[in-house]
C-alpha cells in the first residue's frame, strides 16, 4: 500500500493520499471527502484533480468526492417526515440544499479503516441534526480497483432515526486530452429524464426523451446544451445493472457505468471554467462529465419519486462502478 500526506487543513487536520493499483488502473483516494484525486488508465489521466489541497476547499469542490447524506438538491431546504418538518442547511443559492448542505460529506474529513494495494475503506459519522437532517448516521465507502480496468465504489449507511439517504460519486470523467467532454459520445439508459425549474429543482414532471435533447439511448455527442439534470434508468429494481456509457472518439477509450441506483445526474461541469486542475492548468468549460449515481433530487419532497428514506435497523447500500 503507498500511503503520503496529500495536505493540511486551515485547523491542523491531516488528509492522507492511498494510491490504489490493478491491472492498467490507478486510483488516488484522499481522506478528504473520499475523493478519488487521480484515477489514471495506463498512466493516462481519466478524471479532473489537482495536486493540491486547495483547489478541493475552493474551486474543485466536491470533484471526485462521496457527496450526501443527500446527494444532490431538497427544494427550499426543508421536508416533511413522518409529520414532522426539518429545516436542512441552505447552501445552494441560499435557498436550497445541495449534497447535503455545506457540512456534507464530501466535506467531511473521513477516517481511514483501512486500506491494501487494489482498495480502501473509508468511514463516518454524521451527528443527529447534522445539517438538520434526523439521525446519527453511520456512512462507509469502499473503493475497489480490479483489473484489468474497473474502479468499483460500495457504500453503506445506517441511522439512528428516519431520514434521507443518498450518496453519490461526484467524479468528472474526461476520456482523452482535448480539454472539453462536448465531442465525447453519451448512452444512457433512460426512457425518462426530470425536468427542472430555474434553480435546478426537479419539477415534479417525470418526462420522456423521445424528441428532446435528452434522448440518449442511441450514444450521440453531447455537445453544448449545458446538463445538470437527472435521467430517470431503467430497470431500477435495486440490481447491478449497466446503464450509461461514455465514449471518446479522438482516443478510442470507453467508459461503461454500472450501478444499483434509479437515478443518474448527467453535469457537463459548466462552472469549471477558470478552475486549476493538475500542474496548475486552467480548465476550459465542460472539461469533463459527472456521471452521479443516486436516488432522484429532492425525492424527500416528491412522493411519485422512488422512495430515499432510511430506517432505524435497515441498511442502505449502493454500488456503482466504472469500467474502462
Amino acid at each position: 500500500m503507498d500511503r503520503d500526506i496529500f495536505g493540511v487543513l486551515p485547523d491542523g487536520r491531516e488528509v492522507e493520499r492511498i494510491r490504489l493499483t490493478a491491472g492498467k488502473l490507478e486510483a488516488s483516494v484522499l481522506t478528504w471527502g473520499a475523493t478519488v484525486q487521480d484515477l489514471r488508465l495506463a498512466g493516462r489521466p481519466m478524471v479532473i484533480g489537482a495536486d493540491h489541497l486547495d483547489a478541493y476547499l475552493g474551486d474543485l469542490l466536491y470533484a471526485g468526492a462521496i457527496v450526501g447524506r443527500f446527494a444532490n438538491r431538497i427544494a427550499g431546504a426543508r421536508f416533511n417526515l413522518d409529520n414532522t418538518t426539518f429545516h436542512t442547511d441552505p447552501n445552494f443559492r441560499a435557498r436550497h440544499t445541495l449534497h447535503g448542505g455545506h457540512g456534507g460529506t464530501g466535506e467531511q474529513l473521513w477516517r481511514l479503516d483501512r486500506a491494501t494495494t487494489d482498495q480502501v475503506r473509508l468511514s463516518l459519522s454524521l451527528p443527529d441534526g447534522h445539517m438538520g437532517f434526523p439521525g446519527e448516521l453511520t456512512v462507509a465507502a469502499t473503493y475497489s480497483v480490479e483489473p484489468p480496468a474497473t474502479l468499483r465504489i460500495r457504500i453503506e449507511a445506517r441511522t439512528t432515526r428516519a431520514t434521507p439517504c443518498s450518496f453519490a460519486h461526484h467524479g468528472y470523467f474526461t476520456l482523452d486530452g482535448s480539454g472539453d467532454i462536448k465531442r465525447h459520445r453519451l448512452t444512457v439508459a433512460a426512457d425518462h429524464y426530470l425536468p427542472v425549474d430555474q434553480d435546478l429543482i426537479p419539477t415534479g414532471q417525470i418526462a420522456g426523451v423521445e424528441g428532446t435533447a435528452f434522448d440518449f439511448r442511441k450514444p450521440r455527442k453531447i455537445g453544448s446544451f449545458g446538463y445538470d439534470h437527472n435521467f430517470c434508468l431503467n430497470d431500477s429494481d435495486g440490481t447491478l445493472r449497466d446503464v450509461a456509457r461514455l465514449e471518446s472518439p479522438e482516443s478510442g477509450i470507453s467508459l461503461a457505468v454500472s450501478t444499483t441506483e434509479p437515478g443518474l445526474q448527467i453535469y457537463d461541469g459548466g462552472h469549471l471554467e477558470g478552475a486549476c486542475a493538475y500542474g496548475g492548468t486552467p480548465l476550459k468549460a465542460c472539461p469533463g462529465l459527472a456521471m452521479e449515481t443516486q436516488a432522484w433530487p429532492d425525492s424527500p419532497n416528491q412522493h411519485r419519486f422512488p422512495p430515499c428514506i432510511l430506517r432505524p435497523g435497515t441498511v442502505y447500500r449502493t454500488e456503482t462502478s466504472y469500467r474502462f
